[in-house]
C-alpha cells in the first residue's frame, strides 16, 4: 500500500511541475535585407529566410524623423554579414524577436549607443540598455538631436488616429 501511495504522489507531483523551460534558440546566417532600423531578414544555411525583430528596441518609422538614418545605420552594421541571433520570442507577425550579434558586438546595444532606436521598456527592463539610451540622449546622438523626439509607438498611434497606415 505504501508503494501505491508513493506512486500516486509522484504522478501528482509530475503533473503539477511546470515543464522545463526550453533553451533559447540561436540562429546564424547572412543578412540579406534591412526593413527598417530594428527589422531584418536572415538567410539561414538551409536557404530559408527568417524575419528578425531586434528585442528591446524600437526604431523610428520610415516616414518619421531619423527613420531612414536608423535603417541606414543597421545596414552599415549587418547587411551582407554573418549574424547570430539569440531568440527571445516570436511576435504577432511571426517574426523572431531576438538579440543580434555581429563580430562579437550586440547589434541591439550598438543601435541604442548610436541614438537611433528607443529602448522599448514595454518589452525590456534591462538597466544597462536604459543607461545606453540615456548616454545617447545626453550626448544628443542620433534622434536625440531632435528638440522633441517622438517615440515610434506614440507616432504609430498618432498615425492610426489620423487614419493613416504607419
Amino acid at each position: 500500500m505504501k508503494w501505491l501511495t508513493a506512486l500516486l504522489l509522484l504522478l501528482f507531483l509530475a503533473r503539477c511541475t511546470p515543464p522545463a523551460r526550453q533553451e533559447a534558440q540561436s540562429l546564424s546566417g547572412k543578412v540579406v535585407n534591412i526593413a527598417d532600423g530594428d527589422t531584418f531578414t536572415l538567410l539561414l544555411p538551409d536557404n530559408t529566410t527568417k524575419k528578425i525583430r531586434l528585442h528591446g528596441v524600437d526604431a523610428p518609422e520610415r516616414h518619421q524623423p531619423f527613420g531612414s538614418v536608423s535603417r541606414q545605420r543597421l545596414r552599415e552594421l549587418i547587411f551582407q554579414k554573418q549574424v547570430s541571433v539569440e531568440e527571445k520570442d516570436v511576435d504577432r507577425y511571426g517574426r523572431i524577436v531576438g538579440i543580434a550579434f555581429v563580430d562579437g558586438l550586440s547589434v541591439n546595444e550598438e543601435m541604442l549607443r548610436s541614438g537611433l532606436v528607443w529602448h522599448y521598456t514595454r518589452y525590456d527592463d534591462n538597466p544597462q540598455w536604459a543607461q545606453l539610451q540615456e548616454e545617447a540622449r545626453r550626448a544628443k546622438k542620433g534622434l536625440w538631436q531632435d528638440k522633441n523626439p517622438v517615440a515610434p509607438w506614440e507616432w504609430r498611434q498618432e498615425q492610426r488616429g489620423q487614419g493613416k497606415a504607419a
